[in-house]
Formats: structure tokens, C-alpha cells, sequence
């Protein structure tokens, strides 16, 4: 029996496989999860309904069950910032995590990359709430 926070096991499976380096997509209910991610991608639909659950919610778990070092964004159009998905990604994030901001072209490029593990597919309607994370390495002492 599972006791941590996450209990799906596709992604608990791809969360396992993903090493150093991998890339993890958590997706609006926008994103085109068919045709937008790499071969070697595992998906996982948890857009059950519209802004549920939303990408914030699947982050603070995910965060919870691998170390990540990078985070990346698609850069929101004019007429959607300010943006307070970003806001909300922002406060769960750890310190010290880079964060970069991507052309929306240059973002569907990565996520459509052999790296990819994992793409999970939210339920959130929000514009721009696409989060990008590179696993990082456990700190053992």
C-alpha cells in the first residue's frame, strides 16, 4: 500500500523511470496531448472536468514525489497578463529552481523532445498554465 500523497500508478511508473535530466509536461486542458509530446512520453488523463483538477494541484504533488531543477513556461500573450496561474506555480515551486520562459513554438519543440517521461493532462482552463519540469538529483548526505 502507497502512504505518500501520490497514488496513480502510471505516473508513479513514469516518475520512477525518469531520471536526471527527463522532462515531466503538466498540461492546461488545452494543450493537444495527442499530438504535442514526445515518442517516448507516458500520459496520464486527469482532466475529469474543466478546472479540475488544476495544474497548481498536480504540481504541489508532484513536487512531492521528485526533485526537480528547472522549471519552464510558454511566455503568456499581451492580452493575458498579468498571468496568476504563473503566481500560483510560483509560490509552489522550492527556492533556487531556475525558471525559464519559452515562445509558445519553442515550448511544444521541448515537450515534443525524447526526453519527455511523463505528460499529465489537467483539467485547468486557464490560459498559459502549461509547466515544463526537468528532474534534478536526489541530495543524499
Amino acid at each position: 500500500m502507497i502512504t505518500g500523497q501520490l497514488t496513480h500508478p502510471r505516473i508513479i511508473s513514469a516518475l520512477a523511470a525518469a531520471g536526471h535530466g527527463a522532462t515531466v509536461l503538466i498540461t492546461d486542458g488545452h494543450y493537444s496531448a495527442a499530438t504535442a509530446v514526445g515518442p517516448n512520453a507516458e500520459t496520464a488523463h486527469l482532466n475529469l472536468q474543466a478546472d479540475f483538477p488544476t495544474v497548481p494541484q498536480v504540481l504541489a504533488v508532484v513536487l512531492g514525489s521528485v526533485p526537480i531543477e528547472k522549471l519552464t513556461r510558454i511566455t503568456p500573450s499581451a492580452d493575458a497578463t498579468p498571468c496568476p496561474v504563473h503566481s500560483e506555480i510560483d509560490e509552489l515551486m522550492p527556492e533556487g529552481i531556475e525558471t525559464e520562459f519559452v515562445d509558445r513554438f519553442g515550448f511544444y519543440a521541448l515537450a515534443r523532445s525524447e526526453n519527455l517521461a511523463l505528460c499529465i493532462v489537467t483539467g485547468d482552463s486557464r490560459r498559459f498554465a502549461n509547466a515544463l519540469l526537468t528532474v534534478g538529483v536526489l541530495q543524499t548526505s
